[in-house]
């Protein structure tokens, strides 16, 4: 019988969620399994991957072959440098300290990586979401200033109007002062021929 460590599909259409399995190479692939190791999540950023270690490598030493995506996986999770590593010291090439060791200092350089990718992706999500938001306020002042602009025109042809409407009262103001202006005029020049 071989043995393989898979995906199984699950999750709603076009979300899909897959399940890590080991199971029978012939069985369906969303059928009957063996153990279920772990899941995988593409619709997040970066991809989520949650494999059981341990169970994995025992079934790698055990003989289990994964798919490639599987094994792509595993190599992300470090559990195909842990076989490679503890085969070394099964055929005596290096000791468990010295596999322990590089194992760890992988592990470390793996988790900044994949933390400084995290802090990339939501500094970049943050920036996009600022600029988003100067271009809504850019537009809402442009919206603004064109709504006064409006505004100040139509107070510009109202006073246009009423000054159009309203120069005969203006007009009568000024004539009715120029007549009585020379009416003043007129018997002070009366007075002067009387006195002469």
């Amino acid at each position: 019988m071989s043995v393989k460590i898979r995906l199984a599909r699950r999750g709603r259409r076009k979300m899909a969620i897959y399940d890590v399995v080991v199971a029978d190479a012939r069985a369906p692939r969303d059928g009957r399994f063996i153990e279920k190791i772990g899941s995988y999540n593409p619709n997040t950023n970066p991809a989520s991957i949650n494999i059981n270690n341990e169970r994995a490598l025992k079934w790698l030493l055990n003989g289990a072959q994964p798919t490639d995506t599987v094994k792509a996986m595993l190599s992300y999770r470090g559990v195909m440098l842990k076989k490679h590593l503890q085969i070394g010291v099964l055929k005596g090439a290096i000791t468990q300290e010295q596999a322990d060791a590089k194992f760890e200092a992988w592990l470390n350089e793996k988790e900044t990586k994949i933390a400084g990718k995290t802090e990339g992706i939501s500094a970049a999500k943050a920036e996009a979401r600022k600029k988003a938001l100067d271009a809504e306020t850019a537009k809402n002042q442009a919206r603004l200033d064109a709504i006064k602009a409006r505004e100040d025109e139509q107070k510009a042809l109202l006073a246009a109007a009423e000054a159009a409407n309203n120069p005969a009262p203006a007009e009568e103001a000024a004539t009715e002062e120029a007549p009585a202006a020379e009416a003043e005029e007129a018997p002070e020049a009366g007075e002067d021929e009387a006195k002469a």
